[in-house]
């Protein structure tokens, strides 16, 4: 694997898009019919392609070497995404987000064996053995290493509001300058363009547009359930949870936030959801503006094909779970794509 492909792994582990959450599901025609139940969306970009998740089915859709776009499905844990675990706050949220990381690194894994390729393959050890690497280099990163640095300067810092106030900027510096440095990788940015694809694709098929590429283009690459919103609210959280304690040694310090980051993790998720479902309240569109900002580094404008690639994912989704017919036709007009 070379160095590039492992950073792509280990950004889209962190850099999710779409994060599984509620809301109401559109005629994916264009028309005004609203489903009679909630319907969840997620979605990630891979190598040369997207990942769409919807209520009960995952598809990946990937732009082959020699230009078809390929389609595989699969189903969803219906434990984790219909039982009633998820509808126990907090914990949902815990559950939902590993699960996404597996989901996530097997798209990621198939998408670079269809770039090279290879056969496709989307579940074996590897990629569980991936994800808790690439969890650990992550943690260990944004979490860990601003907590140390800010510890060992303890002694030169007024308070304790103050030194958690310091921990946090460190860490948002940390995330930020991560994704901005990887951005400026080819590699990265075009997984970049497929990330603005899938949330161009999202946001046409919620606004009850056609899932075609000239509808499609039109809308925004930024969404408010997108991944780098979670990063963002998780860092604030941090500071705002560990402010009014008294810091402890630094090695306390540190293992604190490893031991509560799936409290925080969990408390972000739910406010993830309660922005999305009201995100259509001028108040909220300004309380998430900054999460909106921090997309464009994580988005760029995709080309056409792009979008066809995500919807076609997206179409793939819809005709699994029998919204519309069983076969897709190619958003560019093209060839017909079995879903």
């Amino acid at each position: 694997m070379d160095s590039s492909r492992f950073t792509l792994y280990v950004s889209r582990l962190y850099l999710r898009c779409g994060l599984p959450t509620r809301c109401p599901g559109r005629s994916p025609n264009g028309g005004e019919h609203e489903l009679s139940r909630p319907f969840n969306y997620g979605g990630q970009a891979v190598i040369e392609g997207v990942m769409m998740r919807g209520s009960q089915t995952m598809a990946i859709a990937l732009r082959h070497p020699d230009g078809h776009i390929v389609v595989e499905t699969e189903a969803l844990n219906e434990a984790l995404y219909r039982g009633p675990i998820s509808r126990i706050p907090l914990l949902r949220g815990l559950v939902m987000l590993w699960d996404a990381l597996g989901l996530g690194t097997r798209a990621l894994m198939m998408s670079a064996d269809v770039a090279a390729g290879e056969e496709v393959s989307i579940s074996g050890p590897v990629t569980w053995v991936t994800t808790l690497l690439g969890l650990g280099l992550g943690v260990g990163l944004f979490m860990v290493l601003p907590s140390f640095l800010v510890g060992l300067l303890e002694n030169y810092i007024a308070s304790d509001v103050l030194s958690s106030l310091v921990e946090g900027v460190v860490r948002l510096c940390l995330v930020v300058g991560y994704i901005w440095a990887v951005g400026y990788m080819p590699d990265i940015q075009r997984v970049f363009a497929y990330h603005g694809a899938e949330h161009k694709t999202i946001n046409a098929y919620e606004s009850g547009a056609a899932l075609s590429v000239d509808d499609v283009r039109r809308f925004s690459t930024a969404h408010t359930r997108c991944g780098t919103a979670f990063l963002l609210t998780l860092v604030v959280l941090t500071v705002l949870i560990f402010a009014p304690f008294d810091q402890p040694s630094l090695v306390w310090r540190m293992l604190s936030r490893i031991v509560l980051l799936p409290v925080i993790a969990g408390i972000s998720y739910e406010i993830l959801r309660l922005t999305a479902r009201l995100a259509d309240r001028p108040w909220m569109r300004a309380l998430i503006a900054p999460n909106l900002a921090l997309q464009r580094l994580t988005t760029r404008e995709p080309d056409d094909e792009m979008l066809e690639v995500a919807i076609a994912a997206l179409k793939a989704v819809l005709a699994d779970e029998g919204i519309i017919s069983g076969t897709t036709q190619d958003a560019g007009g093209g060839q017909e794509i079995a879903a």
